[in-house]
């Protein structure tokens, strides 16, 4: 009986050292072994730090940002990834990279209470290894968590792993990841309300819009990046830009009409008809938008048009673009729909099935 209790308690034992063990090697294991790193993109992560802005701003207790250069070593080791070096305090589970696209921004937010271990740290710490695409970089310590911002030259998508209290960061251009790219351009934004009918503004409109897009596109193989989900409000150029930058297929605008004939009403598209794309281009864009959005909502067909000279987005993109004009909100009754949350649905189911449809033409 005494030898069975003894082997009980010798393996009670054992049993505790080798979960204390193991814990202490997982423990060791995420503090310095390769893990991957958590990476969001900006269509994802724009809402939190709006409202981390708003609420820094608000609060008259609030913690002043200290923004300060981040070192970058252009002559020093040479390496495939683009280094950043860690406090040993920072974990992996601490660190998210958000990819800041239509700023051509890599964040680095670390989940962090401590802004002056980060200042001291890069003050005596650089930046390096691939750095060719690295324009400059800083970061923001606040209260709860700092933020490593680093410019780019381009639009890329990120391949990371920590280990060693080092992030590698490898940069990849979007299609070399992806197969299929779209950009969603929600027209308007900020101060640039579109056409409006007493509290409805069209740059609300086409933001909900391209949210019910997201939601749609997000279950499929189909990459798609959006120039806002906010309510911030892009320059052509910078639209346009994206466009180009991540060689998407084709680039679609989100549109509301208006008109002082408050009888009109229906969805129309509009293409570049000087810029002539072989195969499948604009004008093709265009019809496919305008018939798939119509046939969603069992509506209006109001034609095609030729973009105007002010019509930039459209006008100036460099690959297959037309913009989907979803409705008069100078209408009474389109505005009423235009408010709906299962009009809104109708009309990004549209606006999927033309894309989807695109690429079975171009197979």
């Amino acid at each position: 009986m005494m030898q069975t209790q003894s082997l009980m308690r010798s393996t009670l034992i054992y049993c505790i050292l080798f979960v204390t063990a193991a814990m202490s090697v997982m423990l060791y294991y995420s503090a310095t072994k390769t893990v991957n790193v958590a990476d969001v993109a900006q269509d994802e992560v724009v809402s939190h730090v709006q409202q981390e802005q708003q609420e820094q701003q608000e609060s008259e207790a609030a913690i002043p940002v200290h923004t300060n250069e981040i070192k970058i070593d252009r002559n020093g080791q040479t390496s495939n990834y683009f280094c950043v070096p860690m406090p040993e305090s920072v974990k992996a589970e601490n660190v998210i990279l958000e990819n800041h696209y239509m700023n051509e921004e890599l964040w680095v937010s670390i989940s962090s209470s401590e802004p002056k271990l980060f200042q001291d740290f890069y003050a005596a710490n650089s930046v390096y290894g691939n750095i060719e695409n690295v324009v400059d970089g800083h970061f923001e310590a606040g209260q709860e968590r700092t933020c490593l911002r680093f410019a780019l030259n381009g639009v890329y998508e990120y391949r990371s792993i920590f280990e060693n209290h080092i992030l590698y960061v490898e940069f990849v251009p979007p299609k070399e990841v992806f197969e299929k790219v779209v950009v969603v351009d929600p027209a308007y934004g900020g101060e640039d309300t579109g056409v409006a009918a007493k509290d409805i503004v069209s740059k609300d409109i086409t933001l909900n819009i391209a949210k019910a897009l997201k939601a749609k596109f997000d279950e499929s193989d189909i990459k798609v990046y959006y120039t806002r989900m906010d309510d911030s409000n892009p320059t052509a150029a910078d639209r346009v830009k994206l466009s180009a930058a991540t060689k998407a297929d084709m680039l679609i605008r989100i549109e509301v009409s208006g008109n002082e004939n408050s009888k009109l009403y229906g969805t129309t598209a509009v293409y570049n008809s000087q810029f002539f794309i072989p195969g499948f281009g604009n004008v093709e864009l265009a019809d496919l938008l305008e018939r798939e959005v119509v046939t969603s909502i069992s509506g209006k067909a109001g034609g095609l048009l030729e973009a105007a000279s002010e019509d930039k987005v459209i006008g100036e993109a460099t690959v297959p673009a037309a913009a989907i004009r979803v409705g008069y909100l100078t209408n009474s009754q389109e505005a009423i729909l235009l408010q709906r949350e299962d009009y809104i649905e109708r009309i990004a189911e549209g606006i999927y099935n033309a894309v989807m449809k695109a690429y079975e033409k171009s197979e």
